[in-house]
């Protein structure tokens, strides 16, 4: 309320009354001029109705909020539903225009708002998390696989020759495709088994970019989130060989900016050597809705130039979910989870192995990945060539989601590509294992249920082997008095 409609009021209702409620205002607009001033994350968190306050005010900004507006154009931020106009908080136009997805909108000054200031206040969570000397970010309206290719794509204009993207072999689809479909050819680099991990061959990525010719690779595309007992790439070695050899490194950073050790890798590999731009979910790090990833680098002219190559306007509501997220966790709240995270790894990393111990199997070695568990089923499998999967099956029918379990030489092919051992990122390794990730928003009472089901679990297959063992023996024994008898 301004100083004018504050007067008219005070001839309403007592003064003092008035102006005591001007101030309780007055304390969320202090909020709101401190993020329009730093354009940081604030350290706490902002109630919802300072959130909500805010939102309203750039919504009645855009010109499908002005009263009296006459649109006569083809996109007018017309929206026919009141509950999706409510779902976006009246925020309709998106973000960006026809050539540029950082653009101001000239019809939509509170989305185009919104949009620098979620950049911004993003880049700030990041540099929080670990990767300190990063220059520029934004936000994109599609999940980490679709934001690679729009790398790779920004890169062919760069590398008009290049053909090929070295890739440190890790066994998920989605970053696979992302090369396929922006139409490069992927050269898979196996990976050397070390202990129980996984890890990158480096020696065969420069052998292989000696054999290929540097002019003719367009990046190499690095790891640092993953299953295990595959662990994070060599970031720091692969980003000097990029540097010594002039090829742009691009980084598949999914789900780690929660892992304090995944952005430490980033920041010394932007430090020894080079990486262009690394990229991460916002569903994975941020709990949001599914549909958008952060695209960031440490020069800001070639993470603009990607930004341009996003073709149109597109939808603003990746960028308003984390922007609500983090107002409403501030820097002191993101932190916590972050260190709850933590806790959790180790508390899981601890029980887990306790029960692999219970079931004669073992928590493999994983030192260098920080998120995800493996436990071999080494004696499950041995007992029954189906059991692997079947548990897999077990464990989701029992409410248990995000846990995997891979069998022995399994074989898939994508996009005309076979892949041996695929889902374990190696065409043999040594026995089948179940992963469980202690990722971040995870509980104590998550870790707990999920050991308990899967003691459960292991123990009907041992039940069930048991009994399987004694029928055979009888078969036996019966089998062997017939003979004796004949």
């Amino acid at each position: 309320m301004n100083a004018e409609n504050q007067g008219c009021s005070e001839r309403l209702v007592t003064a003092a009354y008035v102006r005591q409620g001007a101030q309780g205002r007055r304390a969320h607009e202090l909020r709101l001029r401190a993020l329009l001033e730093q354009g940081k994350c604030p350290e706490d968190g902002w109630d919802e109705s300072t959130i909500e306050l805010f939102l309203h005010e750039l919504a009645i900004m855009d010109s499908n909020n002005f009263l009296g507006n006459c649109g006569v154009g083809e996109r007018e931020g017309r929206v026919v539903s009141g509950l999706v106009a409510r779902r976006h908080y009246r925020l309709i136009h998106g973000i960006g225009r026809s050539g540029d997805i950082s653009a101001v909108q000239p019809k939509a000054a509170g989305s185009s708002l919104l949009n620098k200031l979620t950049n911004s206040v993003v880049l700030d969570v990041i540099k929080l998390a670990g990767v300190r000397t990063v220059t520029s970010c934004f936000v994109v309206p599609m999940a980490t696989g679709m934001s690679l290719t729009l790398c790779f794509l920004t890169l062919r204009h760069k590398r008009p020759k290049a053909k090929y993207i070295i890739w440190p072999r890790i066994d998920q689809k989605s970053c696979f495709k992302s090369m396929i479909t922006a139409g490069f050819e992927p050269v898979v680099i196996e990976n050397v088994l070390e202990g129980d991990e996984l890890r990158t061959d480096l020696e065969a990525v420069e052998a292989k970019i000696k054999a290929l010719g540097a002019e003719n690779i367009l990046c190499v595309h690095s790891t640092t989130s993953c299953f295990a007992p595959r662990v994070p790439d060599r970031l720091e070695e692969l980003a000097v060989i990029c540097a010594s050899y002039d090829i742009p490194h691009i980084v598949n950073n999914a789900y780690g900016v929660q892992s304090s050790k995944c952005m430490h890798l980033i920041q010394q590999g932007a430090r020894v050597g080079r990486i262009d731009a690394f990229v991460q979910s916002l569903d994975k790090n941020f709990m949001v809705p599914v549909g958008g990833a952060i695209i960031a680098g440490f020069n800001e002219s070639f993470i603009q130039d990607i930004s341009k190559m996003y073709p149109g306007r597109a939808s603003a509501s990746p960028s308003l979910d984390v922007l609500i997220t983090l107002l409403s966790l501030g820097t002191s709240g993101y932190k916590k989870l972050l260190k709850e995270r933590k806790e959790m790894f180790l508390y899981l990393s601890s029980e887990l192995k306790k029960l692999a111990d219970n079931h004669n199997e073992r928590l493999l070695d994983t030192p260098h990945n920080p998120i995800s568990l493996a436990m071999s089923l080494k004696n499950l499998n041995e007992t029954n060539d189906a059991a692997v999967t079947q548990l897999g099956s077990m464990l989701f029918t029992r409410q248990v989601s995000g846990a995997r379990v891979v069998p022995c030489g399994s074989v898939q092919t994508v996009n005309n590509y076979t892949f041996k051992g695929f889902m374990s990122h190696a065409n043999d390794y040594p026995c089948a294992y179940l992963n469980a990730a202690s990722a971040i928003g995870i509980k104590k009472q998550d870790v707990d249920v999920f050991l308990k089901r899967l003691d459960k679990c292991l123990k009907t297959f041992r039940k069930e082997a048991k009994q399987e063992k004694s029928i055979n023996e009888i078969n036996d024994a019966n089998a062997a008095t017939e003979q004796l008898e004949d």
